[in-house]
C-alpha cells in the first residue's frame, strides 16, 4: 500500500480506489489512457485529485454517453 501520509496511492491502491485492477491501470498509464501519475525512480505514484479528477471527466449520464466516452 502506498503511504498514506504522503497523499500518493501506488497503483494497487490507486485500482482499487478507482474500482479497476492494477493490470488495467498499468494498461492505461501505458496507453495514456489513465490518470496523471508521477514517478519517483522505478515506482509510480498516483494523488488522489488526480484520480478523481480523471474519474469525473469518464461520469456519464446515458448509456449513449458513456459509449462515446469509452470511444474518445
Amino acid at each position: 500500500m502506498g503511504n498514506d501520509d504522503s497523499g500518493f496511492f501506488d497503483t494497487r491502491r490507486a485500482a482499487a480506489y478507482l474500482g479497476l485492477s492494477p493490470r488495467t491501470l498499468d494498461g492505461y498509464r501505458v496507453s495514456g489512457d489513465g490518470p496523471a501519475f508521477h514517478r519517483f525512480g522505478n515506482r509510480v505514484r498516483y494523488r488522489r485529485s488526480d484520480l478523481d479528477s480523471w474519474a469525473a471527466k469518464r461520469r456519464a449520464t446515458t448509456t449513449a454517453e458513456a459509449d462515446r466516452l469509452a470511444s474518445a
